[in-house]
């Protein structure tokens, strides 16, 4: 992989990820931007606990544009965009309306691919693995920022999920405290802890779920399986058979079979339900330990954090969406109407030929 940094005309850094050596970035962002200005603010909840990024400037980003004028396609003639060169394989750089920025933390658009009508799921195994190679260093990089404290890259897919640029992309956010998600299952983890005198609450589920009928697929250093408890129709999560704090602690044979599987994967999505059916929304998002100090959950170290990719969709069944309403919206109590066991079973039944 051959990483280069350069600056947009606005001073955001973007850094391209090639998998030749040789190739030789050069070109300059020819558009006349003004310095970017944002407004971003962290408020905290004092009911909940929980903190808010409250990001008006947002308001104003690009929403829905005609492929021919997207943002993320290579910049090609006098169509200027935010990827200056002709071509790219992989592309990051940072978000020019971020939710968080400054002392708030960062925002990064991760571009997958140069090929506006593509998906994840059509990426060679090169492609993904260059992808996650990407990944890796940047949460590398976030992870030294003073502000930061919890690195997590994502992807949205689809219009269903709100995302307003179809180019296959997903961000990577620099969070200045440990979310609140991470913070219950931090929790959990120390009380697990506490009451079996020292087992590890990641490795009990995965040595559960193995032994389970919920299981999708497994190779020799990744399982993916449907939870016992997943909140959303169809939800799987994939752990690395090894457990490890962050993507930077993966080693080799886990980074060389990651996109074999994880490919498979997103495949067996969009099979879901059946030919014909648009695309399957979906959100995927990788869960790594904070950087920050973990003192206020008593007795856990990093190492006791499980990484693990949790995907899922909002589509329940054909041309039906699973919304969050009263129950899910107001109280956080989530009602699934697809068993769990019934979702493992039908991704098993998608496997490709």
């Amino acid at each position: 992989m051959k990483k280069t940094s350069t600056r947009l005309a606005d001073g955001r850094e973007l850094i391209y990820y090639d998998v030749s050596d040789d190739t030789v970035r050069d070109a300059t962002d020819r558009r006349p931007l003004d310095v970017t200005v944002t407004t971003s603010e962290i408020r905290r909840d004092p009911l909940l606990g929980d903190s808010v990024a409250v990001a008006s400037h947002r308001q104003g980003r690009t929403y829905h544009p005609p492929a021919d004028e997207c943002p993320l396609c290579p910049s090609e003639g006098e169509r200027l965009s935010e990827i200056p060169d002709s071509s790219y394989d992989v592309v990051v750089f940072e978000n020019r309306f971020p939710s968080l920025a400054g002392d708030s933390g960062r925002c990064e658009v991760v571009c997958f691919t140069s090929d506006h009508d593509a998906s994840f799921a059509d990426l060679s195994e090169q492609q993904a693995r260059l992808v996650l190679e990407a990944w890796t260093d940047r949460t590398s990089e976030l992870s030294h920022l003073p502000a930061v404290e919890q690195v997590f890259c994502f992807e949205n897919r689809g219009a269903e999920i709100g995302v307003t640029l179809q180019h296959p992309h997903g961000q990577i956010y620099a969070y200045p405290f440990t979310t609140p998600r991470t913070a219950l299952m931090l929790r959990q983890v120390a009380a697990h802890k506490e009451a079996t005198g020292g087992e590890n609450l990641f490795d009990a589920v995965l040595e559960r779920e193995l032994r389970q009928e919920r299981v999708v697929l497994e190779g020799e250093h990744w399982a993916a399986f449907v939870p016992y408890a997943a909140h959303w129709p169809y939800e799987v999560h994939l752990y690395p058979k090894r457990r490890v704090p962050d993507l930077l602690a993966l080693d080799e044979a886990a980074r060389t079979e990651f996109p074999q599987v994880y490919l498979e994967l997103l495949r067996r999505f969009d099979r879901i339900f059946g030919t014909g059916e648009p695309p399957t929304p979906y959100i995927a998002a990788w869960h790594q330990a904070p950087f920050g100090t973990l003192e206020e959950f008593d007795g856990v170290t990093r190492d006791d954090f499980a990484l693990h990719l949790e995907l899922f969709t909002i589509r329940r069944t054909s041309g039906k969406l699973k919304f969050l309403a009263g129950s899910e919206s107001g109280m956080n109590v989530f009602i699934n109407d697809v068993p769990p066991e019934r979702a493992a079973e039908r991704l098993r039944e998608v496997a490709s030929s």
